[in-house]
């Protein structure tokens, strides 16, 4: 099976692409040819998911699913939210945002915060949504050298290291986007199963 995942981010395509079974063939948005700016103008993680979906499908006539993540930090009423990957601006710098919301919590106690994910599939013309969460905290400074975003800031509950000193593989097991993989895959294997 054939499956768009509307995205440019070759970091998020490798994470999705190991935990996809292996009778889904993952297709990026670069592979398809589309260099397209699709808008992001939702206010909600949902929206933006759906936006995205619906673009490459009515585009391409192509089954897709695209996702949309939010870090929400609770002292700072949610951001920054949907608005996560352009904290600090459009240029999309993740160093930058960092940097940003570490100053915006300097002087707060609460660094309580967690990332969720909302996937929008478009498949047989239906639109099905799956979400994940993961809850953690904002350290003070960055750790690690893996993943990528908010990952040296985000220490998930249960855990001593942030998002980026954990292996893939366990970051995979319980984040956000992990979960929300998950009931991805669970579906999609009902599809193959019922076809």
């Amino acid at each position: 099976m054939k499956l768009v995942f509307a995205t440019h981010n070759s970091n998020k395509l490798k994470e999705i692409q190991q935990l996809l079974p292996e009778f889904i063939e993952l297709i990026s948005l670069d592979m398809l040819g589309c260099m397209d700016e699709i808008p992001e103008t939702a206010n909600t993680l949902e929206g933006n998911a759906k936006l995205k979906a619906d673009f490459i499908t009515n585009t391409y006539q192509l089954p897709c699913f695209a996702d949309d993540t939010g870090l929400l930090v609770n002292s700072l009423n949610g951001e920054p939210g949907v608005y996560s990957a352009r904290y600090a601006g459009e240029q999309n710098d993740s160093q930058a945002n960092m940097a940003k919301l570490l100053n915006n919590l300097k002087n707060k106690e609460d660094r309580t915060a967690h990332f969720k994910t909302v996937i929008a599939l478009n498949i047989n013309g239906e639109t099905h949504i799956f979400e994940g969460k993961v809850i953690g905290e904002i350290t003070t400074s960055q750790k690690g050298n893996h993943g990528f975003g908010y990952d040296p800031i985000f220490k998930p509950n249960g855990y001593k290291e942030t998002f980026a000193e954990l292996p893939l593989s366990i970051k995979n097991s319980i984040s956000h986007r992990g979960q929300a993989v998950q009931k991805l895959i669970a579906y999609l294997n009902n599809i193959n199963v019922s076809e």
